[in-house]
């Protein structure tokens, strides 16, 4: 039996790696971007299939669970990758607007926990599904303390604080499902040269996508509840 993939923001950048590099295993992979063309279009090349899915409206999410539930009757990987930022400026902690908050809790936060609750039901008539959440190492406390850490100086109050908050979603999803199958985790990518970093960073697309793809094919002997990058385990 085919192993279904749903990738959300997966048009472009990582996402669109996510799906390119779990396709290469030889997955089924469901491209889900919230433009429709944009999608289409990064599925056509993929050779994968499309859904229209934007995580901040509620229709939208319910329209592409059903009609992944009635095209596959399963779901064995969710990666939630779809995510936005502000500029380092616009996220400073004095000057953050309560609607730029919102605005960024509404994907990264929010969208998430819709997304999942809405596959759930998908998520659970798989064998063995994996859910994995696009976190960032941005979202971690002990580093964001740590002065010799390159994340001290970066004070993105939306952002990071939504990583971090994304970062509890991951464990408190791994805890109801503990006694199942599913394994939940959060990765982090990495700085990578994609649009959000504005081409900036040290590492591919490629390159960042390839720990969501080891936790998105874990083994049954594999973790849950991590939050992890290529070199290893994060802290919290």
């Amino acid at each position: 039996m085919k192993t279904i993939a749903l990738v959300t923001g997966a048009n472009k950048g990582i996402g669109f790696e996510i799906a390119r590099q779990l396709g290469e295993l030889g997955i089924t992979v469901i491209v889900g971007a919230r433009d429709e063309k944009l999608g289409r279009a990064a599925a056509e090349e993929l050779g994968q299939a499309f859904v229209q899915l934007d995580v901040t409206d509620p229709d939208s999410i319910k329209k592409a669970a059903t009609w992944i539930d009635l095209a596959y009757g399963k779901l064995d990987i969710l990666v939630n990758n779809a995510g936005i930022t502000v500029s380092h400026e616009e996220g400073k902690p004095s000057t953050t607007s309560l609607e730029t908050m919102r605005r960024i809790y509404e994907t990264n936060v929010f969208g998430v926990v819709a997304v999942t609750n809405a596959l759930l039901p998908v998520l659970r008539k798989a064998p063995a599904a994996r859910i994995v959440n696009q976190s960032s190492e941005m979202g971690s406390m002990e580093h964001a303390l740590n002065e010799n850490h390159p994340a001290f100086p970066i004070v993105n109050l939306p952002y990071n604080s939504s990583k971090t908050a994304l970062n509890m979603i991951t464990v408190a999803y791994a805890k109801e499902l503990w006694d199942t199958p599913i394994k939940v985790n959060a990765v982090d990518p990495g700085w990578c040269r994609t649009d959000i970093t504005g081409g900036e960073g040290y590492k591919s697309a490629a390159q960042g996508a390839a720990i969501a793809v080891k936790l998105a094919t874990l083994g049954a002997d594999g973790p849950t509840a991590t939050f992890s990058q290529d070199q290893g385990t994060l802290p919290w």
